[in-house]
C-alpha cells in the first residue's frame, strides 16, 4: 500500500493560499488597467476639457430608426459595434470569473460578501461591485463565478447590479456631460436598487430557488473539490484554464446570439420618439423598454441625451437613466441558470420598478 504524501506544514499551506489571492488581484488589477480604469480616466479628461460626448448611440447604428423592422443588417450593425465597445471588459470579466473560481478559496469570498442580514450582504456585494465598473452582460460571468461560489443571493445580486448602476466612472461622466439631476438621480436610485432591491428580491426569492441543474454546475467548474494548501496552487493552472474554457464555450455563444436578436429587434423595442410626455403609460414604456435593451458602459448617456434634444419629458428620461444600464435581456439570460430564474426575473422587476422611482425623482428635480 503507497504511503500517504506528507501533509504540508500550516505555514506552507496559508503561503500557497495567499500567494494564489495575490495573483488573483494581479489579474483584477491588470484587466481592469486594460479594459476599464485607463480608457475612463482618459475619457474623463478628453469631456473636461471638452465639455460634451463625442460617441453616438448604439441603438442607432447602421441607420436603424426607432420603428424599423428587423433585419439582418440591424442585427449585425448592432452586434459588431457592441462587442467593439465591450470585447475588452468581456475578456476581463472571464478572467476574473476564472481566477475567483481557481485562486480564492470559497471560505473568503463568503466573508467578504455573505454579512449578516440580507441588507449587510446587498451592501458588501453592492461596495464590491464599484471598482470593476462593467456592464450588466459583462459582469455576469463573475456573479455567476460568486453564487456557484456560494456567495448569499442579495450579494450576487448587488453586484450584478452596481456594476452598472454605481459606476464611478459613469457618474462623473454624467456630471461632466449632463445636467447635475440625472446624476443625483442616478446615485440615489441606483444605490436604493443595488443595496435595497437586491434584499428584497432574497427575502421573496430565498428558499424557492430553481434546483440548479447539472450543466450550470459544470459550467462554474464548481463539479469537483475544491483543493486545499500547496495542492490549491500546484492545480490552479489546469482549473483557470476549464474554467475559462467552459465560460467561454457557454455564455459567449449565447450572450452574442441574444445581442443579434435584440439588434435585430431594436426598432421595435425601441419606439420612443420626440415630444413625449410623462403620462404613466410612457414612463412604463421606458421602463420596460430599458429593461429589455443592452448597452455598453455609459452607452445609455448618447441616448438620453438625443431624446432630451428632441423634447421627451423628464419622466421618460429618468425611468431609461436606471433601466438601460441595469440589466438586460442577454444579462438575464447568462445569470439565470446561477441565480435561478425566479430571482432573475425578480431582479429585473426590481430594476424595472426602480426605473418607475427614477421616472418620479427626476420629474421632481
Amino acid at each position: 500500500m503507497p504511503a500517504a504524501s506528507p501533509t504540508p506544514p500550516p505555514h506552507t499551506a496559508r503561503a500557497a493560499v495567499v500567494a494564489g489571492v495575490l495573483v488573483a488581484a494581479v489579474v483584477f488589477v491588470v484587466t481592469l488597467l486594460w479594459a476599464k480604469w485607463l480608457p475612463y480616466a482618459a475619457r474623463a479628461r478628453d469631456l473636461q476639457a471638452g465639455g460634451a460626448w463625442s460617441g453616438s448611440s448604439v441603438l442607432g447604428v447602421g441607420g436603424v430608426r426607432p420603428g424599423d423592422p428587423p433585419s439582418w443588417h440591424a442585427a449585425t450593425s448592432f452586434a459588431a459595434a457592441y462587442i467593439q465597445a465591450v470585447w475588452k471588459a468581456l475578456v476581463a470579466a472571464l478572467l476574473i470569473s476564472a481566477a475567483l473560481q481557481s485562486l480564492v478559496p470559497q471560505a473568503w469570498l463568503l466573508r467578504l460578501l455573505n454579512r449578516r442580514g440580507r441588507m449587510r450582504s446587498a451592501l458588501a456585494g453592492g461596495l464590491c461591485s464599484t471598482p470593476s465598473m462593467m456592464c450588466t452582460c459583462c459582469t455576469a460571468p463573475v456573479a455567476v463565478s460568486l453564487r456557484r461560489s456560494g456567495v448569499s443571493t442579495p450579494a450576487a445580486v448587488a453586484y450584478w447590479l452596481g456594476n452598472p448602476l454605481l459606476n464611478p466612472a459613469v457618474l462623473v461622466f454624467l456630471l461632466l456631460v449632463a445636467p447635475w439631476q440625472w446624476t443625483v438621480t442616478r446615485l440615489v436610485v441606483g444605490a436604493l436598487v443595488v443595496v435595497g432591491g437586491a434584499a428584497l428580491v432574497a427575502r421573496l426569492t430565498d428558499g424557492r430557488r430553481d434546483t440548479v441543474t447539472a450543466d450550470a454546475s459544470t459550467l462554474a467548474g464548481n463539479d469537483e473539490p475544491e483543493p486545499a494548501g500547496t495542492e490549491r496552487l500546484s492545480r490552479a493552472p489546469a482549473r483557470f484554464g476549464r474554467a475559462l474554457l467552459r465560460m467561454s464555450l457557454v455564455l459567449v455563444p449565447e450572450y452574442l446570439v441574444i445581442v443579434l436578436l435584440i439588434g435585430a429587434f431594436r426598432g421595435w423595442l425601441f419606439p420612443l420618439g420626440a415630444g413625449l410626455s410623462s403620462g404613466l403609460l410612457v414612463v412604463l414604456t421606458a421602463a420596460v423598454v430599458g429593461t429589455l435593451l443592452v448597452i455598453p458602459t455609459a452607452g445609455e448617456i448618447p441616448v438620453l441625451q438625443g431624446l432630451a434634444l428632441a423634447g421627451v419629458a423628464a419622466g421618460p428620461i429618468g425611468a431609461l437613466l436606471i433601466t438601460l444600464p441595469a440589466v438586460s435581456v442577454p444579462g438575464i439570460v447568462m445569470v439565470g441558470r446561477a441565480l435561478g430564474w425566479r430571482t432573475t426575473a425578480a431582479t429585473a422587476a426590481m430594476a424595472a420598478a426602480g426605473g418607475l422611482l427614477g421616472a418620479g425623482l427626476l420629474a421632481v428635480l
